[in-house]
């Protein structure tokens, strides 16, 4: 239908943009949840470390500036940044697929 009132190729870009749009809603969600994931077991891995060998006389408050300092240095580390691979990865993979089926 779109290929009769539009042409062949502006029914394909249409395709295409559509395929990105879910592509990335897709991406979007991957992300949040390798992200959530990924903070939550580095903060369990904190409180396991602090309940292993907490420092004497050291109160609640000091577990949780604990906590939340060690949380700031992963928000800041490599290791955060490197799931922002959940978007540039499948992104790459797709675009050399695309270009090898199509124009080689």
């Amino acid at each position: 239908m779109l290929a009769a009132s539009f042409g062949v190729g502006v029914a394909r870009m249409i395709e295409l943009f559509r395929l990105a749009v879910f592509g990335l809603i897709g991406l979007s969600v991957a992300y949040v949840l390798v992200s959530v994931y990924s903070a939550s077991v580095r903060r369990e891995k904190l409180e396991k470390e602090w309940d292993a060998k907490p420092p004497a006389g050291a109160d609640r408050a000091a577990r949780t500036a604990f906590i939340e300092e060690g949380m700031r240095v992963y928000r800041h580390g490599v290791r955060h940044k490197l799931i922002l691979a959940v978007y540039v990865v499948p992104i790459i993979v797709i675009s050399v697929l695309v270009y090898l089926l199509n124009f080689n």
